[in-house]
C-alpha cells in the first residue's frame, strides 16, 4: 500500500491539495479539502484510485500522470458570459466566468460550503486578504493558499505537508486552517480595505520602459505617413462687387493610416492589433469604483472587461489598476504588459470586492498621482475612470435634480488638471445611478470624452472601443494656425467644440489646439471670415499645420494650404459645398442639444422637446439632408432619441441626462463615446469610430458570444470610419 501511495502522490504533482490518508485506526477529518473538490473533479479522483489500486501499480500511476496537466495557468479564453447574465454555475468559475470544466488544465477548489472554483482564482483572492465564499459570504476555516513548504503561515498549520512529498520549485498548493474567531475579524478588516499590504508614499516605482522596442520603432520610421489637411470654402466664386460678412471656409483634418497585423500570441482575445513598432505605447491608468453598490453582477463584468483590456495591451505598454470606495488604493505599480505583467494584473482585478461608499475624488486624486510621479514616461498617457454612483463624500448625498447645475464638480478634479497638465481622463458612468453631470465635467476639464453604459453587459464593448483608439495615437500636440490674407479680411470667433482656441486682437490670425489623433481619425472645424468685394481673384486665408510624431518624437510642418475665391462680374449659379453644410448641421445640432439640456435642467422638458424638434425641422430643410446625407440622418436619429428621454422627469433623470451629455461629449471633442441603448440603433450611425475601435469592438463581442454562438454581424454603419460620411 505505501509503495502504490507513493507512485500516486508522484502521480498528482503538486498542483492539488488532496486529503492524506490516516495511519490505521486514526479518525478521519472530513473538513472540505478532498481530492475531487481541489484537483480536478471527479476525473482525477477516478484516476487516483485507479493508480492505487492497480495490480500494475507504476503502470497506474503512469496512466494517472497522463490526466493530469502542468502548472496551471489562468485562462486567457475564459472570462466569456452567458448570454442569460451572471448566475452561479457548477460550471462556471464565479470569479473569472471562465469555464471549469474536467480535464481543461486548471485545478479546482471546492470550498466547505459546497462552491466551487479555479484554483488559482481562489488563491489570488485570499493572497490579497479576502477570506469569504465570493458566492455565498460564508467565512471559511479552511483557506487555500500557495506558499513556500519552508515557511510557516501564522495563521495556521498546513492541513497537507507529507514529509516525504518531492518539492518543485519550492511549492506547494496547501491549505491553513484559521481560527474561527480571528479569520471572521481578519475578515471584517479586509473587507472594509479590499486590500492588502502597505502602499508607498511615491508612486516612482514604475516599471522601466521597453528600451528595444523603442529603438525598434524609432527605426522603422524612415518614411512616416502625414496628416491630410484639405479646406474648403462655402461657395468657389462670389461676385467682384459681392460684400459677405459670414462666409465659412471648413479646414478638414485626417490622421494617418494604421494597419493591422495579426498578433503571434495564441491568445484568440488579441489575435489581431496595431503592430507595436507602428503606434506608440501607452502609460493607462484605470480608476475603479468597487462601492458597495458594485456587488455582484457589476463587479464580475468590470473584471471581465478589465481582463480584456490587460490582454490588449502590449510588451510596451504599462498599466496601474486604482480602486476606490470610501478610500481609494494602488493595486499594483505601473508596469509593463509583459507576461509576468498581464499575470499580476489579472490576478489583482480578480481579487478585488466591492464594499463602502463612493470616493470618486480620491480615486482620480491616486490615478493622477500614479502619472505625475512616474520616473519614465510613454509618450501616451491616460486615465479610465468608472463609477456607478455619486461622490459621497466631496457632496452631499441628498444633491440632485436641478441641484446638479449648482454643484461645483471641478472640485473632484485635482489641482494638476485644472492647471492644465495634458492627462486626458475617459469616464464611464455604468448604470442609471451614476452622476453623469460629475463623469462629464471630469471628461470636460481634462480633454477626455464621457461615455454612459447604460446596460451593464456593454461595459466591455465601451473599454474596448475606448482602447481602440489610446493604442492607436499617431499624433500628437497638433495645432492650426489660420491667417488672412487680405487688408480686408477678418476673422469671426472661431467655435472648436472643446479645442483651445485663440483669436488675435486684430482678428488677423487665429489658433487651434488639436492634440492628438488616433489613426484614420478626422476632425472639422469651421472658421468664419468676412469677404470684401475685389475685382479678381483674392486669397483668403492660409492655413500653417505641426504636430509632434510619437513615435519618432520629430516635430513634422505640414504644407501651407491658401484658400482663394474667385470673384467674377456675375454669378448666375452656384452650389454651396456640401461638407460646409454637414459640418454647419453638425455644429448646430450640438448647440440645439446644450440649449434643450439648459431647458431640462431647468424643468421646462416641454421646452427642451420643442428645442430639439425646431432643430429636426430646419436639419430636414438643408442641402445636405435633402442629398440624403448620412450623417443628417444620424443627428436626426439622435434627436429623436433625446426626445424620447425628456419625456419626463422620471426618465430624464434615469437615462436622459447621461445620454445627452454623452452625445456633448462626442460632439465636442469629435471622437466616439458609448451613447446608451438607442431606441433607433438601426438608423444611428455610430459617430466617429475609427476602424480600429470598430475591429477592438468585434474582438470584444467575439469574446463576448464565442463560448455560446459566433459574434453577431455589427450594423453596416459601425464600420464606417471616424466622420460620419464618406468624402
Amino acid at each position: 500500500m505505501g509503495s502504490m501511495w507513493r507512485k500516486a502522490k508522484r502521480a498528482m504533482g503538486f498542483n492539488l491539495c488532496v486529503h492524506v490518508p490516516r495511519a490505521m485506526g486514526e479518525e478521519e477529518e472530513d473538513d472540505g479539502c478532498r481530492l475531487a473538490g481541489l484537483g480536478y473533479g471527479r476525473r482525477a479522483s477516478d484516476a487516483a484510485a485507479t493508480a492505487m489500486s492497480s495490480p500494475a501499480g507504476s503502470s497506474g500511476a503512469s496512466e494517472f500522470l497522463a490526466l493530469m496537466p502542468s502548472t496551471p495557468t489562468p485562462s486567457s479564453g475564459g472570462l466569456r458570459l452567458p448570454k442569460s447574465g451572471i448566475r452561479s454555475s457548477k460550471k462556471t468559475c464565479a470569479i473569472c466566468l471562465g469555464s471549469m470544466k474536467v480535464g481543461d488544465g486548471h485545478a479546482l477548489f471546492t470550498a466547505e460550503c459546497s462552491h466551487k472554483f479555479h484554483f488559482h482564482c481562489i488563491t489570488s483572492n485570499v493572497k490579497h486578504g479576502n477570506y469569504v465564499c465570493p458566492l455565498c459570504k460564508a467565512t471559511w476555516k479552511e483557506i487555500p493558499f500557495q506558499g513556500s513548504l519552508s515557511s510557516e503561515h501564522p495563521h495556521g498549520r498546513a492541513r497537507v505537508n507529507p514529509v516525504n512529498w518531492p518539492q518543485e520549485e519550492g511549492r506547494v498548493a496547501v491549505v491553513h486552517r484559521l481560527p474561527p474567531a480571528e479569520s471572521a475579524n481578519r475578515w471584517h478588516h479586509q473587507f472594509s480595505s479590499g486590500f492588502r499590504g502597505a502602499e508607498p508614499t511615491n508612486f516612482n516605482d514604475d516599471e522601466p520602459l521597453d528600451i528595444l522596442s523603442e529603438t525598434a520603432r524609432s527605426s522603422q520610421q524612415n518614411c512616416p505617413k502625414i496628416v491630410e489637411v484639405n479646406t474648403h470654402p462655402e461657395f468657389s466664386a462670389i461676385q467682384q462687387s459681392a460684400s459677405l460678412e459670414d462666409f465659412a471656409v471648413l479646414i478638414h483634418l485626417k490622421a494617418p493610416h494604421v494597419s493591422m497585423k495579426p498578433s503571434p500570441s495564441r491568445n484568440l482575445i488579441a489575435s489581431s492589433t496595431v503592430p507595436q513598432n507602428s503606434r506608440a505605447p501607452i502609460d493607462l491608468v484605470t480608476v475603479l469604483d468597487v462601492s458597495g453598490s458594485m456587488a455582484g453582477t457589476k463587479l464580475a463584468l468590470l473584471k471581465r472587461a478589465m481582463s480584456f483590456v490587460i490582454q490588449n495591451l502590449g510588451p510596451s505598454d504599462r498599466l496601474s489598476v486604482i480602486a476606490f470606495s470610501s478610500t481609494a488604493r494602488r493595486l499594483f505599480h505601473l508596469c509593463r504588459m509583459s507576461d509576468s505583467g498581464r499575470q499580476q494584473a489579472l490576478q489583482a482585478v480578480n481579487s478585488l470586492v466591492s464594499s463602502g461608499g463612493t470616493n470618486i475624488a480620491e480615486g482620480l486624486r491616486k490615478g493622477i498621482k500614479v502619472i505625475e510621479e512616474r520616473k519614465e514616461k510613454n509618450s501616451v498617457c491616460s486615465i479610465i475612470l468608472l463609477s456607478d454612483g455619486r461622490d459621497t463624500y466631496t457632496f452631499s448625498s441628498s444633491a440632485s435634480g436641478a441641484q446638479h447645475s449648482e454643484l461645483n464638480y471641478k472640485s473632484l478634479v485635482p489641482s494638476s488638471i485644472l492647471g492644465g497638465t495634458a492627462i486626458p481622463v475617459h469616464t464611464f458612468g455604468f448604470g442609471v445611478d451614476h452622476d453623469s453631470a460629475a463623469m462629464h465635467t471630469i471628461a470636460t476639464v481634462s480633454g477626455g470624452t464621457f461615455s454612459f453604459i447604460e446596460s451593464e453587459v456593454l461595459i466591455q464593448n465601451a473599454f474596448a472601443q475606448c482602447i481602440g483608439g489610446l493604442l492607436s495615437v499617431v499624433v500628437q500636440e497638433m495645432w492650426l494656425d489660420v491667417e488672412c490674407m487680405h487688408p480686408g479680411v477678418r476673422l469671426a470667433p472661431i467655435k472648436s467644440g472643446s479645442y483651445r482656441n485663440q483669436l488675435s486682437s486684430d482678428a488677423r490670425t487665429g489658433f487651434i489646439y488639436v492634440g492628438d489623433l488616433y489613426a484614420d481619425e478626422e476632425r472639422d472645424f469651421l472658421v468664419s471670415v468676412n469677404v470684401p468685394p475685389h475685382m479678381e481673384e483674392i486669397l483668403l486665408l492660409k492655413v500653417a499645420s505641426a504636430y509632434r510624431d510619437p513615435i519618432s518624437n520629430d516635430i513634422v510642418h505640414l504644407e501651407v494650404k491658401e484658400v482663394r475665391i474667385q470673384r467674377p462680374e456675375v454669378v448666375l449659379f452656384q452650389t454651396p459645398s456640401i461638407e460646409v453644410d454637414r459640418e454647419r448641421n453638425r455644429i448646430q445640432t450640438a448647440v440645439a442639444i446644450s440649449d434643450a439640456r439648459a431647458a431640462a435642467e431647468r424643468g421646462a422638458l416641454s421646452d427642451a422637446v420643442s428645442i430639439l424638434e425646431q432643430r429636426r425641422k430646419i436639419l430636414s430643410e438643408s442641402l445636405a439632408a435633402q442629398s440624403n446625407d448620412r450623417l443628417c440622418l444620424a443627428l436626426d436619429a439622435e434627436l429623436r432619441e433625446m426626445q424620447g428621454r425628456m419625456a419626463s422627469r422620471q426618465r430624464y433623470e434615469a437615462s436622459g441626462r447621461a445620454y445627452v451629455l454623452s452625445g456633448l461629449s462626442s460632439h465636442s471633442s469629435q471622437r466616439a463615446t458609448m451613447r446608451g441603448d438607442s431606441t433607433y440603433s438601426e438608423t444611428l450611425i455610430h459617430a466617429y469610430q475609427t476602424p480600429l475601435m470598430v475591429d477592438m469592438l468585434r474582438r470584444s463581442q467575439t469574446s463576448c458570444y464565442s463560448a455560446r454562438s459566433p459574434a453577431p454581424p455589427m450594423h453596416p454603419t459601425r464600420s464606417i470610419p471616424s466622420q460620419l460620411q464618406p468624402r
